[in-house]
């Protein structure tokens, strides 16, 4: 791979992580912030286990930004997100 293939297979590999570990804050309810909690723990731990597995072996930013995907796929956002309440000008 040249240097321009590599860069860009490495900014895909954080792109993949950032999107990853990107998730909406959860509502208020306890049981959306127990669901929060335990997609971020899930999502941490193929990140992390993946980016292991490909230092080890490898050593490929394709292949690995790929599994992210991959295997955080199956652990889609189930909870209710938080909502920000917004106030325009004009409703003060």
């Amino acid at each position: 791979m040249n240097e321009r293939t590599m860069k860009a297979g490495y900014a895909d590999l954080l792109a993949a992580v950032a999107d990853a570990l990107d998730v909406p804050l959860p509502s208020l309810a306890a049981t959306d912030e127990d669901a929060y909690r335990q997609l971020l723990e899930h999502r941490t731990s193929i990140v992390r286990s993946t980016m292991q597995a490909n230092l080890k072996h490898s050593r490929d930013p394709w292949l690995a930004a790929s599994q992210i995907r991959e295997h955080c796929a199956a652990y889609p956002i189930t909870y209710t997100p938080f909502e920000y309440l917004t106030v325009s000008g004009d409703d003060r």
